[in-house]
Parts: structure tokens; sequence; C-alpha cells
């Protein structure tokens, strides 16, 4: 039997510092350890165990030369942390943040994640320290020539397909894959998010936002509701809040927020014209990680300094970095009459403004369920990738939004309470954490 203080005792001991891991571990752990002490199976495989510690932690040397000619040397990064299900899964970041704890938290959420999509993916995740930030195209190309000769030795269609996350889109992806076929001499699906006219699937940049939106259309249909005019509070303004944007807004509903690292703009009359959407794109593509010239653009408030969360709203969508909702942010929410709480970044919220919106009673979906649209798309685009083969958008939507719907199901049945109340959190963990764990017993140790 295991007490969930001692063995989270054991994973800090063999973990230090890495307080991000420590934190997904923590919330899967209190949800699955009654699950795990009334199965035999799990204790005698010692799956807790084994499920926490990554299959493998790859780091090595990046070394690439600027446009001056200056050597840089950065560090790259592949966390292969469980394979039960399929060839590892996961994206690549390029964000000055990235450590090896930050990867190996990101591959342990993206394990279940992949688990809830159904799809045969196990969890990877990867990435540098390197930021593409105020960078020419050529640094970035050699950047990426540079990584992708390291990490080529390491991934595969079959062995480990690695995606864009933060800092790294089409043109990144672009790069990478380029190299790879240069050093491997083939076409392959060894990397998704790829342009279409070159083994890429349709609305892959959208699909994480619209995934999001897709999964808070059935929260709200499971209590009765409909999201067609509801406010919305959305941050970030990268491709995932841009593509939870557009899909809101086709739904019916009204944005009202976006974010940078700069303040958030309010935007009372909505973020919910083509011209709007296509302007968060121009922000995106500058690379200044700023949306202040939004306000002056579209008649919009500009709030510096400030997060979006302290404005009235039905939902609220995190989607920009991990822990980027805490507490008091939580607290505001509440206040304010929030009724449904979506994390579409990666862990987007600390464990303390969790538990308030779950004390509270306020719905909360957490990362690993809402928005797993993004890799659903990419495992699509790995099964396109097999057929040699392509879906059209509307096909790729419709499958998108059926993988959402069965993830909804899923968190529901494991997640609901004598009361009524669903557990999403709960509900996600167990449902994720059963199918990888039943797929490590059957295939032993």
């Amino acid at each position: 039997m295991y007490r969930l203080d001692d063995f989270m005792q054991e994973v800090e001991r063999r973990n230090p510092a890495e307080p991000e891991f420590i934190q997904a571990v923590r919330e899967v752990v209190e949800s699955v350890i009654d699950t795990v002490n009334d199965n035999p199976r799990y204790i005698q495989n010692r799956i807790l165990e084994r499920i926490t510690e990554p299959d493998r932690v790859i780091s090595f040397k990046v070394e690439w030369e600027d446009d001056d000619g200056s050597i840089h040397v950065n560090r790259g990064y592949r966390v292969q942390f469980n394979n039960a299900l399929g060839p590892y899964k996961g994206g690549l970041r390029f964000h000055a943040s990235v450590t090896e704890g930050t990867m190996k938290f990101l591959g342990f959420e993206q394990t279940f994640k992949n688990a809830l999509t159904t799809l045969p993916m196990g969890g990877g995740k990867g990435g540098s320290d390197f930021s593409p930030k105020g960078r020419s195209d050529a640094e970035i190309l050699r950047f990426c020539r540079s990584f992708m000769t390291e990490l080529y030795k390491y991934i595969g269609p079959d062995t480990d397909v690695p995606a864009g996350d933060i800092g790294v889109g089409a043109r990144e992806i672009g790069y990478l894959y380029g190299q790879y076929k240069r050093i491997a001499g083939e076409n392959t699906g060894v990397l998704t998010g790829k342009g279409f006219g070159w083994g890429g699937s349709r609305i892959r940049p959208e699909a994480t936002g619209f995934g999001t939106m897709y999964f808070a259309e059935n929260m709200l249909r499971e209590c009765g509701e409909d999201i067609a005019g509801k406010r919305i509070a959305i941050s970030g303004f990268g491709n995932v809040a841009w593509g939870a944007v557009m899909k809101a807004s086709q739904l019916g509903a009204k944005v009202v927020t976006i974010s940078g690292p700069d303040g958030y703009i309010y935007d009372e009359k909505g973020i919910n014209t083509p011209e709007k959407w296509a302007y968060m794109l121009q922000l995106r593509a500058s690379n200044n990680d700023v949306v202040k010239p939004y306000a002056a653009r579209f008649g919009a408030e500009f709030v510096p300094g400030k997060k979006p969360w302290e404005v009235p709203c039905d939902l609220a969508f995190p989607c920009a970095i991990q822990n980027e909702l805490g507490k008091a942010d939580a607290a505001a929410l509440v206040k304010n009459g929030v009724k449904y709480v979506v994390e579409t970044s990666n862990m987007g919220c600390t464990a303390d403004a969790i538990a308030l919106f779950r004390n509270s009673r306020i719905h909360f979906a957490p990362g690993k369920a809402a928005n797993a649209g993004g890799v659903a798309v990419s495992g699509l685009e790995m099964s396109q990738n097999a057929m040699h083969y392509s879906w059209s958008a509307e096909e790729v939507d419709e499958k998108l939004k059926g993988i959402m719907k069965a993830i909804h199901e899923e968190c529901v049945s494991c997640g609901r309470e004598s009361d009524g109340y669903i557990d999403y959190v709960k509900g996600a963990n167990i449902a994720g954490f059963r199918k990888v764990a039943d797929a490590m017993c059957d295939q032993g140790y």
C-alpha cells in the first residue's frame, strides 16, 4: 500500500531542484493513489515508481554561429518518458526557460495526455534554452541545423516523433525537417507540424485552440449550458490563443482578452473578426512578444504589466505558459463569477489555484485533457504520413471533434462525484493513468 507523502518524499529526493516536475507528479499521484492501492497488479508491477521515472533523458551541446560570426553554445534536450502505448510523441520548445526539469515535467504530462487521445503515442518532450526572439532567419536556420544534427540519432517515425511547441513554429519545423532529410537521406514522418505541401496535416496550427474550445463546449453541454453568448478571457497571443479565439467566435462566444509579457488587451467589442485574428499572427511573427500595438490598431484598452484574470468572464482559458495563473488570479476569477476554467497551456495553473477552483466547485479542466487537440492532430498527421495520404480540413476537424468528445466522456466517467460535480483533474488523471499502467503491466518490466 502506498502513502502519498512517503512516495512524494522519495520523488523529491530523486529529482532535486525540479519544482515543475514535482508539481506534475504530485497532481497525478494524488488522483490515482487509491486506484493503485485497489489494484494488486499495479502494486506488484511497481507502476508508480516506473511511471514517474523517464525511460531516458538525453542532453547535448548545440553549437551555432550568429550573423556576426560569433559562436554560441546552448543546451539541447530530449526526454523520452514512456513508450508503453507507442512511439514517444511531444513537442520541442525553444525558450530561455528550458531546463531538464521542465522537459521532464512536460514529458510526464504528455504521457497521460497522449493516452487520453486513444491514439498509439507515448510521451516525450524536448527543446533548448535557445530563444528565437530577436534572431534572424539565417541564425535560426543555423541553430536548427546544429540542433537536429545531434537530435536525429534518437528519433524516427516508429521511435520518437517530435513536434513544435513554444518558439518552434512552421519555420523551425521546416528547418529541422530539412536537416533530418539531409542527414538520414529519407522522407519520413519523423516530425509533425510540417507544411501541408510536404507531409503536414490540415488545421494543425489551429488544433490546440480548436480542441480546447470543443472540450469546453462539451463541459457546458454536460451542465445543460451553451457556449454561445458566453464571455471568455484568454491569455497569450500565439498559435494556441489564436486558434482558441477563432473557434470561440465561430461557436458564438465573445473573447474579450489576449495577453503578452507586456500586459493584456481588453477588447469589449470582442476579438471576433478575421482582421483581428490575422493581426494576432502578425504580432507573433514580429518576435517582439508584445500585444500593445493591438490596442492602437483596433481601439481596445491596453493594461500594462497585468494578467487578464481580473476581467469578469464566464470562461477563462490560460493559453500561454506553465503556472501563469496563480491563487490570487483564481480568487479574482471566482469573485467575478467565472463558471469554467479550461487550462490550455501545459500546467497553466498553480496547484493552489486549482485547489481554489475545485473547492469553489468551479468546473476546471486540466491541460492534459483540454489541450490534447494539438497532439491529437499530430497523431492524425502521423497516420496520414504512414498511409502517404492526406485528409481535408473538414475531415481532420471532424476527427478532432470526436477525439475531444471522447476525452471529455472519459473524464466525466472517472471524475464524477456523488454530488454531481465533475472533478476533471481526477477524471483525466485516472483515465490516462489506467491506459498507460495496463499497457506496462501487459508488457512486463
